[in-house]
């Protein structure tokens, strides 16, 4: 069996998708590992390191893709390498079935295998697989780090001769994965952290960090059956609306993380909300490439509105690399693993198992 992976498009996504640690653990299991050339150079990874490993190095994409039975990548590939494809190979990725339902459409009519890793299910056996959990709380942390780099205060209280500095008061926007790790990274650093969710199970996960929840008088629980959040009610919304009103006349730092699968991402904070806020606040919306959180958040770019700036990133993981890639590679292995079939060495897509079922898209 042939695993290939090739460099993605690097203006935009950096992460790599089999590191060689994970590489080595392919070969164990019995694969034949290909990858482009310069595949993971510019993460320290050279071909050197993955040659002395027994993998084999690419001229070109091309040379990679088409005797490959198993392709690993981030995104979808370029529309050439696309081209490349043929019946029965297997596509393994994270490929945003919503925005790209043509071209997924089309590689389905081909019979090309293609499973979709962000549309894993929240069961236990899946944990391991989870590339929305790993990489939501990396980007939870780096949204507090990028937040408070642009803060132009100290975060935690400092007591001096000279007087006393008051803690930074952080509220997190959604406590799912990102949201937590966004609670518990800007708490270590010393802030006051307040956070809200429509789903009233965060409540507790959010305490235990050391964050007070703001709980909505009258809260109804938007979680979906696979642990999602879901779109609140009209009266619901206005009561939020309300108390986050209020909530952020008197916070410095806000970082955004609420999305919806598939869908745009909710407008949570209205431009009065901001234009109420103290000047030098900053927020960071994880959710720009959706559409935003907040009335200005404009994609990698930092807007500055009644002197709060708003940040937000296409792809916040690019300044994490290394750790985004190490995870992220160990979540496909684990997926690979599932879908391997050691004693005939062959690929069993086996749709009683609720993984491969809810992963593969027709």
């Amino acid at each position: 069996m042939r695993i290939a992976s090739v460099l993605e498009n690097q203006n935009i996504e950096k992460r790599i998708a089999i590191t060689p640690e994970i590489a080595k653990k392919y070969i164990a299991l019995g694969f034949k590992v290909i990858l482009s050339k310069k595949y993971g150079e510019h993460l320290g990874f050279k071909d050197k390191d993955y040659k002395e490993l027994g993998v084999e190095i690419s001229n070109n994409d091309a040379e990679a893709l088409v005797g490959a039975n198993i392709i690993v990548q981030l995104g979808l590939l370029s529309d050439e390498n696309l081209s490349l494809l043929k019946e029965n190979q297997t596509l393994v990725g994270v490929f945003n079935p919503y925005t790209n339902k043509e071209k997924i459409e089309n590689l389905s009519k081909r019979n090309i295998n293609i499973f979709s890793l962000e549309m894993l299910p929240r069961i236990t056996r899946a944990q391991s697989m989870d590339i929305l959990s790993s990489q939501a709380n990396l980007a939870g942390y780096k949204a507090v780090i990028e937040s408070f780099a642009n803060f132009e205060k100290a975060v935690p209280m400092m007591m001096t001769a000279a007087g006393t500095i008051p803690a930074a008061k952080v509220l997190v926007v959604g406590a799912g994965v990102a949201g937590l790790q966004a609670i518990a990274t800007a708490k270590r650093m010393g802030a006051i952290v307040f956070a809200t969710d429509v789903r009233m199970t965060s409540k507790e996960q959010v305490e235990s960090l050391g964050g007070k929840f703001l709980t909505v008088e009258g809260d109804e629980n938007l979680e979906t059956e696979d642990g999602y959040a879901k779109e609140a009610s009209g009266e619901f919304k206005k009561k939020q609306e309300e108390l986050l009103a209020e909530t952020l006349k008197k916070i410095d730092i806000v970082i955004c993380t609420a999305l919806i699968p598939g869908k745009k991402a909710p407008l949570i904070i209205k431009d009065t909300m901001i234009n109420n806020m103290q000047s030098g606040s900053v927020i960071y919306d994880l959710a720009a490439v959706q559409g935003g959180n907040t009335a200005f958040t404009e994609v990698d770019r930092i807007v500055v509105k009644e002197g709060v700036k708003i940040m937000g990133e296409t792809n916040i993981l690019n300044k994490l690399p290394v750790s985004a890639s190490n995870l992220y590679s160990k979540n496909v292995l684990n997926f690979v693993s599932n879908l391997y079939d050691k004693e005939n060495k062959k690929i069993n897509i086996n749709l009683e198992d609720e993984i491969i079922k809810k992963t593969l898209i027709k």
